[in-house]
């Protein structure tokens, strides 16, 4: 008869506790191995159009605005026209008065009868000697062609003196200033009495400014980088700094086409109605544009590009692996930005790019 031997019960408990804290539970395992893939969230890259804006300086000025002066050296005789006055265009503004030119033009209108009465009289002589010598041996061949001469001679004579005293009357009809356009006197320089002369030869001011204020050009220069977001006909808005709480509104009318050298900038045109003068000219504004590519570009969220010290880059996923392709970034807006790159429609993209997530990296997207 066999003996059996009993552990007593105060060793079993800790035997029991032995097993378990070594893993009694080892034998039931499986052997696989944990997923050692990173978890991605992902977007699919698409193209659009991305709308920014941007805040420009920009400057009202008149329409058309001259300044006038004498064609002739004279001397101011009367003004009609004043500072703030409003005039329509051939309106006589001021009249000068040229002593010179009247003497000039009295002579003139008497050369002119004097030519005017020889050629009469050498046409007459011509004509009655050439009805004469219609009869044979009557008026020599000589005599009828000296006579010719003459009449020829005193007609180009008559045309020269007729010239002459057009050109009077041309440097008479000088002494009256006329307004060139609809507008407005914006500056006097003289009075009655006073010299008054071509620009530049002794007349270094204007005798008047006249400007067109009822339409006035908003000019705006544009950095080199913006000028390929605006097209003739866009809208632009502008506030002025003397009306607080208005906003204009203006349409892109001329386009300069070509860069200022030295300011790296395209002008641009806006035409402005200020039929109640609400607006000055020379007044300074600030013009909101509103910027919008014409072609589609790709676009992404801000947080799907990042960098590091050798490049901005992407992270796409292919066949559950990372690559970094490497773009230039466009404009941004609204947390999205545009990118150019060897990218395609439908690309998955990492939508939280880090440069930690190394390229070739395995990974999930949830």
């Amino acid at each position: 008869m066999k003996k059996y031997r009993f552990l007593p019960a105060i060793l079993i408990a800790p035997l029991a506790a032995l097993f378990a804290s070594c893993g009694g539970e080892a034998p039931a395992a499986t052997g696989s191995k944990p997923d050692s893939a990173v978890v991605v969230q992902t977007i699919a890259l698409s193209k659009g159009r991305l709308t920014s804006s941007m805040t420009l300086p920009g400057q009202l000025l008149p329409f058309q605005s001259v300044d006038l002066y004498a064609k002739v050296n004279s001397f101011v005789k009367e003004m009609y026209v004043d500072v703030g006055s409003e005039v329509h265009k051939g309106e006589l503004l001021a009249t000068l008065d040229a002593p010179e030119l009247r003497a000039a033009m009295d002579e003139s209108a008497s050369l002119l009868h004097t030519q005017e009465a020889n050629f009469r009289a050498s046409r007459a002589t011509y004509d009655r000697l050439y009805a004469t010598s219609k009869i044979p041996g009557t008026v020599s061949p000589n005599e009828l062609e000296l006579a010719n001469a003459k009449m020829n001679s005193d007609s180009a004579n008559l045309a020269a003196a007729r010239s002459r005293y057009q050109e009077s009357t041309d440097l008479q009809s000088y002494l009256q200033i006329r307004a060139p356009f609809d507008g407005v006197i914006s500056s006097r320089n003289i009075y009655p009495g006073a010299y008054a002369g071509p620009a530049g030869k002794g007349s270094f001011i204007p005798l008047m400014t006249l400007q067109q204020q009822r339409r006035l050009r908003l000019v705006i220069a544009v950095p080199e980088a913006a000028t390929a977001y605006f097209r003739e006909k866009d809208t632009v808005h502008f506030t002025v700094q003397t009306l607080p709480g208005r906003t204009f509104t203006a349409n892109i009318t001329r386009m300069a086409g070509s860069l200022d050298m030295q300011l790296r900038t395209e002008q641009l045109q806006m035409d402005v109605s200020n039929d109640h003068a609400v607006l000055l000219p020379g007044m300074f504004a600030q013009v909101s544009l509103d910027l919008t590519n014409s072609d589609e570009q790709f676009i992404v969220p801000l947080t799907a590009v990042t960098a590091n010290s050798k490049q901005i880059f992407v992270i796409r996923v292919t066949g559950g692996k990372t690559e970094w392709v490497t773009v230039q970034k466009g404009r941004e807006s609204g947390g999205k930005v545009e990118v150019f790159g060897d990218l395609k429609a439908g690309d998955q993209l990492v939508a939280n790019a880090t440069d930690e997530l190394k390229s070739g990296t395995t990974v999930r997207t949830n």
